[in-house]
């Protein structure tokens, strides 16, 4: 390695009593740590920024009523707004990045709680803008950008606001339901406090008969051993724990389902699952076909579990036996420098500008590496326009954290073109986008790892380990996405989501996703209620339909070399200055045909195929 730095990995701590607890923040060293003081170098800066908010809404405010009398009004509105979201954007991220680090932290929570109420004021402030903007007629709009150029920096906003036009109420109607937003918002922060602050998890032995604490980031990491007593200990702790709080839980996703088809509703869209697409401009279309082509797909699902059952030579192979790898006698550490050298060569294909700005990011200050007590579990990559973007990560030394800090490094990349390349207006790309950045990078880095092994054991751990990103991406998330659209139809034709029917309809699709195989243990029914993204509705497909067009870009990139690593750039460089659809279909993939998605499913059969091949 070349790292200047000698990295290592933190030890958990031992408590009075001998069992393995996380590290508090403080033990861990300053560079495995993010560096928000490069958003705000302290509170009082963040403080004059929230002021700097509250000046600017009621500026925007006392515009009410001009916006439509002039071209150069019209300009002066957006520009403000846009102004106005960049801050507010930015204090809010500051905060919630804070609270991120430790959530029972109170100082971090009261700023989350201060920014939050914050951005519902600013909502109310702007609540008028959009529709005076569509009292104008559509013509006078289009005079106003022929005689206006400083207004055509908004053109491609003002058209799509004019598309989604029927669905936008009046400015009293709008700024009540941006009042309402911290309400709204509810059902997802308790979520939130609950999986991240509350709940506790009993202590398990792990492979060397240590009593160790379960937690969120630990959770996989025993799923995935070797040891069938270990993976079914820490299968029955997570799942009996989410269990006692089950109508808890319920009662919190109902919430959220219900808040989701009132706005649906209220907006005039036929149903939640339109709403959530209108947004990005997608046909249900694309959701439909992937659906169905994963359901056509099923039989090789069934295949590779054949397989692994067989492999593992298993009599019944249960939920809790998926994640471990089926290769024996390889079992793959990295410490985080190695990892960020082993990333930094898999991505060497997208160009020496851009290894260079990601090194230079994985190395000082973009991330926040390892867990931590009371850290938000899971991965994601964030920020504020003007300031580099930011990771977190639960880095444990696991094989798949290799992977992760490659998916949450194109994430922080495709923010860092984007907001480089575009101006703020249109630096947000969309989530539909953001998964094809991130996944194309976990498919450069199994190919640089395929390719730079010789040994028949190690290439058959890798196509296992391939073959669980497309499960787990692929016919997971799909999984997750048919439940999502079951949920809000059972809502939207006046059902009620019970903690029995949301059980008995996750178990169903277990069972019809893994049952010709698997025994699907009962306390899988309970997966449901430990899905965060569930609160952000219609989210989860988007990572399916990403790793198809990440996988057909991937081998672009491998294949045409320098001309698709240019349309790739452009498109990252793109971020939202046009729809989701046409930005991708700009760089070489057409996500409304269901192609992409049936070749990577091709992919996964092919590979299923070498993977028995290899194996005894």
């Amino acid at each position: 390695m070349n790292n200047e730095k000698v990295w290592s990995q933190p030890k958990w701590s031992e408590s009075a009593n001998g069992t393995a607890s996380l590290p508090s923040r403080g033990e861990i060293p300053d560079e495995f740590k993010w560096r928000l003081e490069d958003m705000y170098a302290s509170h009082e800066q963040w403080d004059k920024d929230v002021e700097e908010v509250s000046r600017l809404s009621e500026q925007l405010s006392s515009l009410q009523g001009t916006v439509g009398s002039s071209a150069q009004a019209l300009y002066q509105a957006l520009t403000l707004q846009d102004k106005l979201s960049e801050r507010m954007s930015k204090v809010y991220a500051y905060a919630r990045m804070r609270r991120d680090e430790d959530n029972t932290n109170t100082t971090y929570q009261a700023m989350t709680d201060k920014a939050m109420a914050l951005w519902v004021k600013v909502d109310s402030a702007k609540a008028f803008l959009i529709p005076e903007i569509l009292a104008i007629p559509d013509t006078t709009i289009r005079q106003y950008l022929a005689e206006y150029p400083d207004l055509k920096l908004f053109e491609f906003a003002l058209e799509d606001l004019l598309r989604q036009k029927s669905h936008v109420l009046s400015a009293e109607q709008e700024e009540l339901l941006a009042a309402a937003g911290e309400v709204a918002s509810a059902p997802q922060q308790i979520f939130t406090m609950f999986n991240n602050a509350d709940i506790k998890f009993p202590t398990i032995k792990d492979d060397e008969g240590n009593e160790v604490e379960l937690t969120h980031g630990r959770y996989v990491h025993f799923l995935e051993s070797r040891n069938r007593d270990v993976r079914k200990s820490a299968f029955d702790a997570l799942y009996q724990t989410y269990s006692k709080h089950k109508n808890t839980l319920a009662a919190i996703y109902s919430a959220s389902v219900k808040k989701d088809v009132f706005y649906a509703r209220v907006r005039k869209y036929d149903s939640a699952l339109q709403a959530a697409l209108e947004e990005d401009n997608v046909p249900i279309s694309v959701y439909d076909n992937l659906l169905a082509a994963v359901d056509e797909s099923l039989p090789t699902l069934h295949k590779y579990l054949k397989l692994r059952k067989s492999v593992l030579g298993l009599d019944e192979l249960h939920m809790y036996d998926l994640y471990t790898p089926i290769v024996a006698d390889v079992d793959v550490k990295m410490d985080y420098g190695d990892a960020v050298d082993v990333v930094s060569k898999a991505i060497a294909p997208l160009g020496d500008e851009y290894q260079r700005i990601a090194n230079e990011g994985m190395k000082s200050g973009w991330v926040d590496v390892y867990e931590t007590k009371g850290k938000t579990s899971g991965a994601y990559s964030w920020g504020a326009y003007g300031v580099h973007p930011y990771i977190l990560l639960n880095y444990q030394g696991r094989f798949d954290d290799v992977f992760t800090l490659a998916h949450e490094l194109g994430h922080a990349m495709h923010t860092y073109y984007s907001n480089t390349h575009q101006p703020h207006v249109y630096s947000g790309y969309t989530i539909f986008v953001a998964e094809v950045a991130s996944t194309c990078n976990e498919a450069l880095l199994m190919h640089h790892l395929l390719q730079t092994t010789d040994d028949p054991k190690m290439r058959a751990y890798l196509l296992n380990h391939h073959l669980e990103t497309i499960r787990g991406t692929l016919f997971r998330q799909t999984m997750f996405a048919e439940f999502e659209k079951r949920t809000h139809a059972y809502v939207e034709e006046g059902g009620s989501l019970t903690p029995e029917w949301l059980c008995d309809t996750y178990y169903q699709l277990n069972q019809k996703y893994f049952g010709a195989v698997c025994a699907v243990d009962k306390d899988i029914a309970m997966e449901w209620s430990r899905i965060p993204h569930f609160y952000t509705p219609f989210y989860v497909y988007k990572y399916a339909t990403g790793i198809s067009a990440a996988t057909a870009l991937s081998q672009k990139i491998l294949q045409e070399g320098e001309s698709a690593v240019q349309k790739y750039i452009e498109f990252l460089k793109s971020g939202g200055s046009d729809y989701p659809i046409e930005l991708l279909r700009r760089a070489g993939v057409d996500m409304e045909s269901p192609e992409p998605v049936r070749a990577t499913l091709g992919l996964f059969a092919e590979m299923v195929d070498e993977l028995s091949s290899l194996l005894p």
